[in-house]
């Protein structure tokens, strides 16, 4: 594990989290309601408060283009958005274990609204990249026509596409080039 076990989580359901918004097409919304937030609050293993309503929803659909400007930015605009978050939130940063958790990292209560904690959450996880000069992690699908996010956690720094889906179709790609470019 390069981050402590929440950091990791939290930019793994950042990324998913600015993943889910449809293409600027208007196309493919991946929280069309909110069955859908309640099946992304358990992959991602959220807890506290759900009220399970389209208010709460739209909240966390709103977070989403601010996310996606985190992956389009440089250090000190992150530091903005991060120290925003925070500042927004009225972030107090305190070690919390449950669920059979390790002591981790929670800087707003459970009952806090679920867009509250994704963003509070999220800002902590990009507060320890910024403090590790691991900013490089956050990178975009190399996948010429995907828009998609990812978070490289691998050690030598070697993901390039958001998804296996990714990597076959550039893979595929790749090598149907080849076979054109060779003369017969």
């Amino acid at each position: 594990m390069l981050f402590a076990h929440d950091t990791e989580c939290a930019l793994t359901a950042a990324a998913a989290l600015v993943n889910t918004a449809p293409d600027p097409a208007g196309d493919d919304e991946e929280l069309p309601d909110v069955a859908a937030l309640a099946e992304f609050m358990v992959i991602h293993r959220y807890t506290g408060r759900h009220e399970r309503t389209e208010t709460e929803l739209a909240a966390v659909r709103a977070l989403r283009p601010r996310l996606r400007t985190i992956w389009e930015s440089d250090e000190d605009t992150i530091v903005e958005i991060v120290n925003g978050l925070l500042r927004e939130h009225a972030a107090l940063p305190q070690l919390i274990r449950h669920d059979d958790e390790p002591y981790h990292v929670h800087a707003v209560p459970l009952d806090a609204p679920l867009a509250t904690r994704m963003a509070v959450e999220f800002a902590m996880a990009l507060a320890d990249l910024v403090r590790g000069g691991e900013l490089s992690r956050l990178r975009t699908c190399e996948r010429p026509d995907c828009r998609n996010v990812l978070v490289d956690l691998s050690k030598n720094r070697s993901k390039r596409f958001c998804g296996t889906v990714c990597g076959n179709r550039a893979a595929v790609a790749a090598y149907r080039a080849r076979k054109s470019a060779d003369p017969v």
